[in-house]
Order: C-alpha cells, then structure tokens, then sequence
C-alpha cells in the first residue's frame, strides 16, 4: 500500500486546490445573491432566484458535464478541466449557502435594524456591525456542513479528468487490480481533510462568537 500513497497525496492535492478554489466561488456567489434576493429592486431579486433554483435543482455531475462537454461548443476556448470543476462545484455550492445566509440574516429581530436605522447608521455599518455579528452563529454551522459536502462532491471532478484522489484511485485500482487497498486509502485520506476542514470550521466559529455590539 505505501507505494501507492506518493500518487494518491498527489490527489490529494489536487483536490484540496478544488476544494479551496470552489470555497471561494461559493462564497462570493452565495454573498452577491443574498444581496440580491434581499434587495427590493424585482431586477435584482428575480436573476438571483432562477440562479438558485437552477443550480439547487439540478445535478452537480449534470452541471459538471455540461460545462466541460456542451459549454466549450458555444464558446472561442475550452476552460481547463480543474478552473470548470472550480467554477461549476463553487456555483453549485453558492446556491445553497445563498440560502443559508438569507435564512441567518432575516432571523435577526426587526428591531435591530430599527435601532440601527434610529442611530443614523450607514447600510454597510449595519450589516457589518449589527446584522451580521448576530447572524454569524446560524451562519457558521450549516456553511461548515456545506463546504465539506463541497469537499466530497469534489470526487465528480474526476469523471472531467481532473487528476483528484478519485481519478488517480481508478488508475491504480485499473493497474494493480487491489480494490479494498486503494479505495480504502481514499476512503481515509477524505476522512482526514474533512476532519481538518471540520476543525478550522469549528476554529472559526468559537473566534467569531462575540457579544453583540462589542465591536459598534
């Protein structure tokens, strides 16, 4: 088994970096479509809703499909395998985290907008320095179960040839015909990067638990 590790952490590798690229994407989009569902201009709310409904109905291994194999015939390039995992995995996820957020940030009490508002607080102070302290502890829970569903759902980016844990489990199990041993490595070296991602998310969520106002 040791010899097969050098090739599988080369895996592991990659998908950490899918991983982390799709975090990214999915945080930048769930932020820019809460702001949109909760604006009150209809322009904004309606594109933000047909993006979340698109993306939370429809298979990630569809969306992965399309975009390496049907999308590149109506565009002048074809994305590299990892940026189209990153991409459509860091969309996929935005959708559901666009609801988590909206879910966080309207179960703040009225009130706290009204006093902000009665304090003459800019919007961006509002939500920087009241909203979102508040929101932060129903926030931080389902977005840690959220990335590392990402983190699993990463094993798609193998059927686009991108060299991940999976792809590269396939070629030796193709190659020394050892089923238990190499999907049994996989097996744990998942296991090892959720557990990570689970514990700088549990990190995260105790430094971000300070009492409301502290920081007005």
């Amino acid at each position: 088994m040791l010899h097969m590790l050098p090739m599988m952490l080369r895996g592991a590798l990659v998908t950490g970096e899918v991983t982390a690229g799709a975090i990214v994407v999915a945080s930048v989009a769930s932020s820019c479509a809460v702001a949109m569902r909760l604006s009150t201009l209809t322009a904004l709310d309606w594109p933000a809703r047909v993006y979340i409904e698109l993306f939370r109905g429809t298979s990630a291994l569809i969306q992965l499909f399309w975009a390496f194999y049907a999308l590149p015939l109506v565009l002048p390039f074809r994305p590299s395998p990892i940026i189209t995992a990153i991409v459509v995995l860091g969309l996929n996820g935005g959708a559901y985290g666009a609801e988590i957020l909206r879910g966080a940030i309207l179960s703040v009490p009225r009130g706290q907008h009204d006093a902000a508002t009665a304090l003459n607080f800019s919007a961006t102070t509002k939500v920087f320095r009241v909203v979102l302290p508040q929101a932060w502890p129903l926030i931080l829970p389902p977005m840690a179960n959220l990335f590392i569903d990402m983190l699993k759902n990463s094993a798609l980016a193998g059927l686009v040839q991108v060299t991940d844990i999976t792809f590269n489990a396939q070629i030796l199990q193709e190659s020394t015909l050892r089923n238990a041993e190499v999907y049994g490595l996989a097996l744990v070296i998942y296991f090892i990067m959720a557990l990570v991602l689970a514990g700088f998310m549990r990190l995260l969520e105790r430094r971000m638990k300070f009492p409301v106002g502290a920081r007005i």
